[in-house]
């Protein structure tokens, strides 16, 4: 593999662990809104995420026709909302509650978003040390002929 696809990799986990601090902050704003009915309350959002597979350009075996599979970075394949169930609350005085005095409240755990986030930013912070290991890894290449 080139060195120089160590860039696109880093690149494609930083962009998947961005989306993944986006859809966590979304969560986090959207924790405390209210809803009078079940189908207009805010679900939590999850990002599922997916290897990249690349033809690789190297050889596996003897034979040519062998060609292996390469992961080339990770890829966001989709948003899921959660399945866990809603909160409701008993609020009869709340300007949002049901005929039954009810209210609902997102399925966003508080605790779990904070640890899903700093989760995120440190694996988007150990792509960006990849990167920079890398460029520095190609910088003195680059000046080992000249001595």
């Amino acid at each position: 593999m080139p060195l120089g696809n160590i860039f696109d990799i880093a690149g494609s986990g930083m962009r998947a662990q961005s989306l993944r601090l986006n859809t966590t902050a979304s969560n986090l704003a959207n924790a405390e809104t209210v809803s009078s009915s079940v189908d207009e309350t805010y679900r939590a959002r999850k990002p599922v995420f997916e290897a990249i597979q690349q033809q690789a350009m190297g050889q596996v075996g003897a034979d040519d026709s062998m060609r292996a599979e390469a992961v080339r970075g990770v890829n966001v394949s989709a948003i899921v909302e959660s399945e866990a169930p809603l909160d409701r609350r008993f609020q009869p005085d709340h300007p949002m509650a049901d005929e039954e005095g009810y209210v609902f409240y997102p399925n966003v755990n508080v605790v779990e978003e904070m640890a899903d986030m700093m989760s995120a930013k440190r694996s988007y912070q150990l792509n960006v040390e990849v990167m920079n290991s890398a460029k520095t890894m190609m910088q003195r290449l680059l000046t080992l002929g000249q001595r």
